[in-house]
C-alpha cells in the first residue's frame, strides 16, 4: 500500500510536534510505502534538517507555511472573476455561520434533560457547510487551472470581497462590526491558511498516486488530503492527539471580537469539512474524542488509538524495580515484628517535564512544604527546561518560592545548608535520561492544570513507579486505577496523596507493577503500529477502486490489490518449508485423456 503522510511542523524535520510518533509509525509499517508531504513552520526548522529516513519512504515533498513563495501567476479577467466569486462565497459562509458551540440544525430542538446528538453542538448549518466546501473546492480548481493563488489571496480584490460579505444582509453582528484593520487581519490569516491550494501536489503522479492519505493532525495539515479526495477520490484518515480547533478557540485573546469570530468560523467550517470527508478520525485519547464529537465528528467514524512509546529505554529500570520489590518482600518476611517501612535512605519525589505556568509548579512547591513537614527526609527533584521566555520567568519565580519555603538547612553552625528542592535539566549528573530520573525517585508527581496526553506519566509507568497526578486532560484514562489522582490546584490533596504513598511501600510496589503492566499493554509502539495497520487495510477495503488495474494481458483485475498482499510477510519471496512426499511425486491420472 502507498500512504501519503501529511504533516505540519513535524516529521520529517528533526524538531517539531509529532515527529517522533510519525517516525515510529513509518518504521513500524515497513511493508508499506510512504510519500511524505510536510509543511515547515520556520527557517530554523528547515535549517535543522531531516531525521534519517527509512527505505520505505519513497518521496518527500515540503512547503513552507511561514512565508509565501511568489509564483509569478497573473490572472486574466475570467480567472479574476472566478476568484471573486469563490472567495466571496467562502467569506459569506464565514459571515453567516453560527457561533461555534451554539449552532444547531433547524428542527433539531432538544428536549430538556436529554443528551445532545453528536455533531449538532458545534457543527455549522448544512447551508453554510455546503457553501464553504463548494467555495474551497472552487478555489482549489482555479489554482490548479491557473497555477496558483498567491497573488490573488494577497490582493485588494480579496479584502473587498471580504468586506462585501461582512456588510451583506444576514451577516452576523460581529462580522458587521469589522473595521478595515480587522478585515486586513482576517484576509492575511486566510491567505496563510489557504496557501496549500497553490501547491503542485495535486497531480496524477503526486497525491493522485497514493492509496490513502493520512493527516498526522487536523487543520491545515489535512487540507491537502481534502483536495486529494476531491480530485482523485483518495480516502483520508485524520489523527488528532490534540484537537486543533480547540487550540484556535484558545488563541488570539487580544484580537477584536470581529477577528476572533471570523477566524473561529473559518476553522470551524474547515474542521467540519475535514470530519465530513474523512473515512476515519483517530483521536489519541477519550479527551480528544469528546472534543471531536463536540466539534461535529460522526461517532461512527471515530477509532481511538493511543500514542505508542518505546518501552525499551525504561525496561532496565522497570525490571530492576521488580527485583528490588521482590528482595524487600523477602527481607520483610524475615523481620517479623519490625515496622514495615523502608530505611534505605530519604524519599524523593520526582517531577519531569517542560517548565511553564500550565504545569503549576507553585502548587507542587506548596504541597511539598506539607510533605516535608510530615516526612522530614523527603526531597523534591524538578527536572526540565523552561519553555520560551515565559517559562524562563516562571522558573525564576519557582526558584525564589523554593528558597522562601525551604531555607537552607545545616546540621551545625559550621556546616553548609542544602535546599531539599533541586532544579535540574536532563543531561546533568543523575539525570542523563528520563529513565535515570525515574530510577532515582520514589514517587513521580504530575501537578498540571492543563494537560493533553501525559507522555511523562507513561514513562514513569514503564519504569514501574507509583504516581500522583492531577485530574486533567487524559490523565485518568492513562492511569486507569494504577495511581492516585487528585483535583488540580489543590496543594493539600496533592500532599496527602504523596505522603500516603511514601508511608506505604507495599502499596507503592503494587501500584508500580500494575502501572508498568498497563503501559506495556496499551501504550507501546507495537500496539500503536498494529492498530494503524488494521485501520489502513479497513479503509482501503471500504474504498471503491479509483482506477482500473490491468493484468499482463491488459484485462482489468477485479481488485486493486490482490488478497495475498495483505498476508503478513513478503508473499512474493518463497518461504522454505517442509513439503510432504505425496505432494512432490507426480500423481497418476485418474482417467485417460480422450483424443
Amino acid at each position: 500500500m502507498r500512504i501519503g503522510l501529511l504533516t505540519e511542523g513535524g516529521y520529517p524535520y528533526v524538531g517539531g510536534e509529532g515527529g517522533v510518533w510519525c517516525d515510529r509509525l513509518v518504521r513500524g509499517l515497513d511493508r508499506h510505502e510512504f510519500d511524505v508531504y510536510a509543511f515547515s513552520t520556520g527557517q530554523a526548522q528547515e535549517d535543522a534538517g531531516w531525521v534519517e529516513l527509512p527505505p520505505q519512504v519513497q518521496r518527500v515533498r515540503t512547503a513552507p507555511l511561514w512565508v509565501a513563495e511568489e509564483d509569478g501567476v497573473v490572472h486574466g479577467r475570467r480567472a479574476r472573476r472566478r476568484f471573486t466569486e469563490h472567495y466571496g462565497e467562502l467569506a459569506a459562509a464565514l459571515c453567516t455561520a453560527a457561533e461555534p458551540g451554539t449552532a444547531q440544525r433547524p428542527g433539531a430542538a432538544q428536549k430538556p434533560g436529554t443528551a445532545q446528538k453528536p455533531g449538532t453542538a458545534a457543527e455549522p448549518g448544512t447551508a453554510e457547510a455546503d457553501r464553504f466546501a463548494n467555495a474551497l473546492h472552487g478555489l482549489a480548481e482555479l489554482a490548479r487551472d491557473e497555477g496558483g493563488l498567491v497573488a490573488a489571496l494577497r490582493s485588494e480584490q480579496a479584502v473587498r470581497a471580504l468586506e462585501r460579505a461582512c456588510r451583506a444582509p444576514g451577516a452576523r453582528r460581529a462580522a458587521r462590526e469589522a473595521r478595515v484593520p480587522d478585515l486586513l487581519a482576517v484576509a492575511d490569516h486566510l491567505e496563510r491558511a489557504l496557501r496549500p491550494l497553490s501547491l503542485d501536489w495535486y497531480e496524477e503522479d503526486g497525491l493522485g498516486a497514493v492509496d490513502l492519505c493520512h493527516a498526522a493532525s487536523g487543520g491545515i495539515a489535512a487540507l491537502p488530503g481534502l483536495l486529494a479526495r476531491h480530485f482523485f477520490g483518495v480516502p483520508l484518515v485524520v489523527t488528532e492527539y490534540g484537537v486543533r480547533l480547540r487550540t484556535h478557540y484558545l488563541t488570539r485573546p487580544d484580537a477584536s471580537p470581529a477577528v476572533r469570530s471570523l477566524l473561529a468560523a473559518f476553522h470551524g467550517l474547515l474542521t467540519a469539512e475535514t470530519y465530513r470527508a474523512a473515512s476515519y478520525l483517530v483521536p489519541g485519547n477519550a479527551h480528544a474524542r469528546r472534543w471531536q464529537e463536540r466539534c461535529g465528528a460522526d461517532r461512527a467514524k471515530l477509532r481511538t488509538i493511543h500514542p505508542g512509546l518505546d518501552a525499551t529505554p525504561f525496561a532496565r529500570v522497570g525490571e530492576d524495580r521488580r527485583t528490588q520489590d521482590r528482595e524487600k518482600d523477602e527481607k520483610r518476611e524475615k523481620q517479623e515484628g519490625q515496622e514495615k517501612r523502608e530505611h534505605a535512605g530519604p524519599h524523593t519525589l520526582v517531577w519531569l517535564g517542560r517548565v511553564e505556568p500550565a504545569k503549576d509548579l507553585v502548587s507542587l512547591l506548596h504541597a511539598f512544604a506539607e510533605v516535608r513537614a510530615a516526612e522530614p527526609g523527603t526531597r523534591l527533584r524538578i527536572v526540565g527546561r523552561p519553555s520560551g521566555p515565559e517559562g524562563e520567568a516562571y522558573l525564576g519565580h519557582c526558584r525564589a518560592l523554593a528558597a522562601q519555603l525551604f531555607p537552607d538547612e545545616a546540621d551545625g553552625p559550621h556546616a553548609v545548608g542544602r535546599n531539599p528542592v533541586s532544579f535540574e535539566e536532563l543531561g546533568g549528573p543523575g539525570a542523563e535520561t528520563t529513565a535515570d530520573v525515574h530510577a532515582g525517585g520514589t514517587v513521580t508527581v504530575l501537578s498540571s492544570v492543563v494537560e493533553g496526553f501525559p507522555v511523562g506519566l507513561i514513562e514513569a509507568m514503564f519504569c514501574g513507579r507509583a504516581t500522583v497526578s492531577t485530574d486533567v486532560g487524559a490523565v485518568v484514562e492513562v492511569i486507569g486505577g494504577t495511581g492516585l489522582v487528585v483535583p488540580p490546584r489543590n496543594p493539600r490533596a496533592l500532599a496527602e496523596a504523596c505522603v500516603s504513598l511514601l508511608r506505604d511501600p507495599e502499596r507503592r510496589a503494587r501500584l508500580g507493577a500494575a502501572a508498568r503492566a498497563r503501559a506495556l499493554e496499551l501504550f507501546s509502539v507495537e500496539q500503536n503500529v498494529a492498530a494503524f495497520r488494521g485501520l489502513y487495510l479497513e479503509t482501503v477495503a471500504r474504498t471503491p477502486v479509483r482506477r482500473p488495474v490491468l493484468d499482463g494481458a491488459g484485462a482489468p483485475q477485479p481488485f486493486a490489490a490482490p488478497a495475498e498482499a495483505h498476508v503478513p510477510g513478503h508473499w512474493t519471496e518463497p518461504t522454505p518449508r517442509a513439503v510432504p512426499t505425496w505432494a512432490v511425486e507426480t500423481p497418476e491420472p485418474v482417467t485417460e485423456t480422450v483424443r
